[in-house]
C-alpha cells in the first residue's frame, strides 16, 4: 500500500493511493496516520477494508493538483544517521564510521513533498540530501535481532534531509541546530510498506537542483542498512510508532562540491527515490525579522 494525506496543511486527510490520478479517502475509518494509527495495527485494518470500499467506489477521489502533505502527522520525533553512506564520506574527507553517527531533527521540520523550503535567517550555506525515510510500525525496545527489526517497520519514504551547514559545523556543539529550521524535513509523497519494495537495499536515488543533477546514488552504498539502524537504535532508545528515521544521503551533497554550492531564493529542488516517488520544493527567502510566525 501508498499511504498519503491530501489537503491543506493542518487539515490534511489520510488516504491511499491508487492507479492512475486517484486515492482512497479513508478519514472515516482512521483519524490520521500518526501514533495511535500505527501503534494499534492500523495498516492491517485498511488492508481489510480498502478493497471492499474501491469496488464499490466509496471514498475513491481525484487528486486533481490537491497538496499532498507529508505521509504521516507530525511523529514522535525525527532520527537522523550520518555520513552513512561510504561514497559520501569519501566525498567529505570523513572516515567511514565504526557505528551509526546519530543525531534529531525537530518534529516540527516535517513538509510535504511539494511545499516550500525557507531559507533560515543568517544562513549562508543551505544544503540539500536526498534521504531514504523509515516509518516506525510499533513501539520498540532492545530488540533482540537484525531480523526482528523487519518486523517494526511500517514502510519508506522519500526525505530531503536539509542542513545549514555552516549552523551545523562552524557553530559548534551539536549538528542538530543545521537540521532543524522550519521546512528543513519534506517527506513523500506517500509512504510505501515494505511488501511493495522488493528489495530496500538496490534503490537508485537522485536530486536535481535547477534541472543539474546533483546527487546520483543508490541505497546499495549504505553502511548501515535500515534494520541493522532500527536495531541499533532500539538498544538506546525507545521507538515510538510513527517516528521517522532519515538513514543518510549519497555523494552530491553542496557542501561536497568544489566549488560549493548553496541554495538561494529561487532555487528549485527535485528528488526521488525508484519506487517511493518523487518529490520539487521551491527554495525561499527567510522569513522577515519584523513578520510574525
Amino acid at each position: 500500500m501508498r499511504l498519503l494525506r491530501v489537503g491543506p496543511a493542518g487539515a490534511e486527510k489520510p488516504g491511499l493511493l491508487l492507479e492512475g490520478n486517484a486515492y482512497l479517502d479513508v478519514s472515516d475509518i482512521v483519524r490520521d496516520f500518526d501514533e495511535e494509527f500505527f501503534g494499534s495495527g492500523g495498516i492491517e485494518r485498511l488492508r481489510e477494508v480498502a478493497p471492499r470500499r474501491i469496488e464499490w467506489g466509496v471514498g475513491v477521489r481525484e487528486l486533481n493538483g490537491q497538496r499532498i502533505g507529508a505521509p504521516i502527522a507530525r511523529p514522535h520525533q525525527i532520527l537522523c544517521i550520518g555520513l552513512n553512506y561510504s561514497d559520501h564520506a569519501a566525498e567529505t574527507g570523513q572516515a567511514v564510521p565504526a557505528e551509526p553517527i546519530l543525531f534529531t531533527k525537530s518534529p516540527n521540520t516535517l513538509i510535504g513533498p511539494d511545499d516550500d523550503v525557507r531559507i533560515p535567517r543568517g544562513s549562508s550555506k543551505t544544503d540539500w540530501e536526498v534521504e531514504l525515510g523509515v516509518v516506525i510500525g510499533r513501539r520498540t525496545s532492545y530488540l533482540d535481532s537484525v531480523d526482528e527489526a523487519r518486523d517494526a517497520i511500517a514502510g519508506f519514504v522519500v526525505v530531503n534531509d536539509v542542513s545549514e551547514r555552516a549552523f551545523q559545523i562552524e557553530r559548534g556543539g551539536q549538528w542538530s541546530k543545521g537540521k532543524s529550521a522550519e521546512t528543513f524535513n519534506p517527506a513523500g509523497p506517500w509512504l510505501v510498506t515494505p511488501d511493495e519494495v522488493p528489495d530496500v537495499g538496490a534503490l537508485g536515488m537522485w536530486l536535481d537542483v535547477n534541472g543539474v543533477r546533483r546527487q546520483t546514488g543508490s541505497t546499495s552504498t549504505m553502511i548501515f542498512d535500515p534494520y541493522f539502524v532500527v536495531h541499533y537504535l532500539s538498544q538506546f532508545l525507545v521507538l515510538e510508532p510513527g517516528d521517522l528515521i532519515n538513514t543518510g544521503t549519497p555523494p552530491g551533497v553542496g557542501m561536497g562540491l568544489d566549488p560549493q554550492v548553496w541554495l538561494q531564493p529561487g532555487d528549485v529542488m527535485e528528488l526521488g527515490i525508484d519506487g517511493l516517488g518523487r518529490q520539487k520544493q521551491r527554495v525561499v527567502a527567510p522569513r522577515s525579522a519584523t513578520k510574525e510566525h
